[in-house]
């Protein structure tokens, strides 16, 4: 075995000598870096980084100069705690340094506990177990649908390291029943099936046979020894070729080259002690220093650098004459360079009755006509979100036609929503996704993780509150409005009409560094007054006023259908001065200045009462501690909307009597 005393004719040895030896250097580095921050994990990493070297060093493709380069290969890191063996990854390649996996961990580092987007070779931000694989099923797509439509230049695999953890998730099954649905043949899944988590081993817990569950849902799948290389070398090939996604099983050892600890879960989670690392490192054939990189492994690491930077310059001179075409150049800006430009609204009629989740899809099918790069569908609710005119028009999504501009999701909130965001990571799309505000429920941890990592999703939720109906209290939303105002970073739009809807439905896809969500009503609500340039105007603001006055003595604050009938209460009480504002952004209008939102809103000389048919909380940060807050703090019930309005009290008599008791026991 070479060791670090060889080092001086590192040229001499035989290239597995050279890649045992630079494995046995990550090693060293993974080793190091969890336990100069006393913290992280160190057993996972040891027991993937065969394969994740052989990856990096002769099969991934990416531009050396630029991280960011469109048509790289994505490597999605799903078992985000092994955050130490990606780090020591791109230490090799240049875009980390010493000082950076030095600072694992610390405040301000560019190496965080878990992988962040924000840093340079990092395709996504995982932790959460389970969604790296579901953002890697969307970037797949994205790429697949790219790739038909401009061909070639859009050519790249996303390849996904994923552990025993990952699989127990059910998003994975989820995830992984729409990849093999659409045949996603770019897709490359390695599992580190290493028997060992936090707990103990994993078959305290799971005895599923993946490898029979993949095949079922239609991949590819290979079982192989996960420290063989050349047996990772032909699963990766292989994976390649065939014409479906592909999972390769590693049969693995946690912390795999310990001097005493293989195979040991306690590794999983907890820095070795030292003395454990200087005998691995021994056994290892290192030198006894911390964090030992020479110039000859970086050098073997980079062994492909230059023609990578051949491919990378040949794909740029490939774009610039299809660019040449200005219909390509067209197609291209508008989906890659996300250009969208000027777009037109659709019109919508003065006092018409129209439910806004119909309006969502009148506005859809306007816009999609115009901005190519919007894909998007429903968790199987095409009727009720009204995104089943958009599948007729575009044609779904599958194995078949990679053209399609739909994605029949099925019934599987978690893995679209998770997807949704690896379509937005990737690039070149515009991604909606369609369901019941109830069941936001089930997609929180991606809208989540969609708010952390920046990505312009849009959410359309319907059936946004007790109008629901008949479906009762299962199905009838009352928190989740405010649930989702809690999200940092996350737009929640509530329109109050078809205009308002369109106006919502164009911001959210301006918000490039945020996700939206629009929640819509079952129930029809008549069309504003107001011209479509105010209304897009006031929706920018997050909140403007669709009743004026000079003087307000009352101001009602409301949301979606509310603001409707906030406008009927106003005009039924003739002898007050009432200002009614629709505000279907809190997030946009905390945006705004102090001067705009105190002449909206002033924190003297007018009462405030909100309306909103859901929960109260919340609506104290803007009626104060004398307002009155009109909602309901209590579950739904199951009869026509009609009724249930008048049973929780959201008719414009009974609204009225609360305000006028209100202002009496003020007085």
């Amino acid at each position: 075995m070479r060791t670090y005393q060889d080092i001086d004719i590192f040229n001499e040895w035989s290239d597995e000598e050279k890649n045992q030896f630079s494995l046995a250097v990550t090693k060293g580095l993974i080793m190091d870096t969890v336990r100069k921050a006393n913290s992280g994990h160190s057993g996972g990493p040891m027991s993937s980084a065969d394969f994740t070297q052989i990856l990096f060093t002769e099969y991934l493709n990416f531009d050396p100069n630029d991280p960011d380069w469109f048509n790289r290969d994505r490597f999605i890191l799903s078992a985000g705690h092994e955050s130490a063996l990606i780090y020591a990854m791109l230490t090799q390649i240049g875009w980390l340094n010493i000082e950076d996996i030095q600072n694992f961990r610390q405040l301000h580092s560019r190496t965080p506990g878990h992988p962040e987007v924000e840093i340079p070779g990092i395709e996504a931000t995982t932790g959460p177990l389970g969604q790296g694989f579901g953002m890697a099923v969307g970037m797949a797509t994205a790429e697949s649908m790219l790739r038909a439509r401009v061909g070639e230049l859009v050519d790249h695999f996303t390849y996904v390291l994923a552990g025993d953890g990952d699989f127990q998730e059910p998003i994975t099954l989820g995830a992984g029943s729409m990849a093999g649905h659409w045949g996603l043949s770019r897709l490359i899944v390695f599992y580190d099936s290493n028997n060992a988590q936090i707990s103990g081993k994993v078959d305290r817990s799971d005895s599923t046979n993946y490898a029979h569950v993949f095949e079922g849902f239609g991949w590819h799948v290979q079982e192989i020894d996960g420290h063989d290389h050349e047996q990772i070398r032909k699963a990766i090939e292989k994976a390649q070729v065939v014409d479906r996604p592909s999972l390769i099983i590693g049969t693995t050892i946690m912390a795999q080259g310990t001097a005493t600890m293989e195979g040991d879960h306690n590794t999983h989670g907890a820095p070795l002690s030292q003395d454990e690392i200087d005998a691995t490192k021994e056994k290892l054939g290192l030198p006894n220093e911390p964090f030992y990189l020479p110039q000859e492994v970086i050098n073997h690491f980079q062994s492909r650098f230059e023609p990578l930077t051949k491919l990378v310059a040949e794909w740029n001179s490939a774009k610039e004459t299809a660019c040449q075409n200005a219909d390509f150049k067209a197609l291209w800006n508008a989906t890659v360079l996300d250009q969208l430009g000027k777009i037109e609204f659709p019109a919508f009629e003065a006092g018409e009755s129209i439910a806004t989740r119909k309006a969502f899809g009148t506005t859809l099918d306007t816009f999609a006509e115009q901005v190519p790069s919007i894909v998007g569908g429903s968790a199987d609710l095409e009727p009720s979100n009204y995104t089943g005119n958009f599948a007729k028009t575009y044609g779904d999504f599958t194995r078949e036609n990679r053209s399609g501009r739909n994605l029949a999701f099925g019934v599987r909130e978690f893995p679209m929503a998770a997807a949704m965001n690896g379509l937005a990571l990737h690039g070149g799309v515009i991604p909606f996704g369609g369901t019941f505000l109830v069941f936001a429920d089930y997609e929180r941890p991606a809208l989540r993780l969609a708010a952390i990592q920046g990505c312009g999703v849009i959410h359309e939720f319907t059936h946004d509150s007790f109008w629901v109906g008949e479906d009762g209290p299962t199905h009838q939303p009352v928190e989740h409005a405010m649930a989702l105002r809690t999200i940092p970073n996350f737009n929640v739009f509530r329109p109050a009409d078809a205009k308002e809807t369109a106006a919502c439905f164009r911001l959210a896809m301006d918000k490039k560094e945020s996700p939206s969500a629009l929640l819509l009503t079952r129930q029809g609500v008549k069309v504003l007054d107001q011209e479509m340039d105010t209304i897009v105007e006031g929706v920018s603001k997050g909140a403007y006023a669709v009743v004026d006055c000079e003087n307000p003595e009352l101001i009602f604050l409301a949301t979606g259908s509310e603001v409707g009938l906030a406008m009927e209460v106003a005009s039924t009480m003739e002898d007050k001065n009432i200002r009614v504002v629709s505000m279907p952004c809190w997030e946009i209008f905390e945006e705004q200045s102090d001067d705009y939102k105190n002449v909206l809103i002033p924190n003297r000389g007018a009462m405030k009462i909100s309306m909103e048919a859901g929960i109260t909380m919340g609506w104290d940060k803007y009626i104060g501690p004398n307002g009155l807050a009109i909602g309901m703090d209590h579950f739904g019930s199951s009869a026509p909307g009609k009724d249930l309005a008048q049973e929780f009290g959201f008719t414009t008599d009974q609204i009225e009597k609360k305000i006028r008791d209100h202002l009496a026991n003020l007085l």
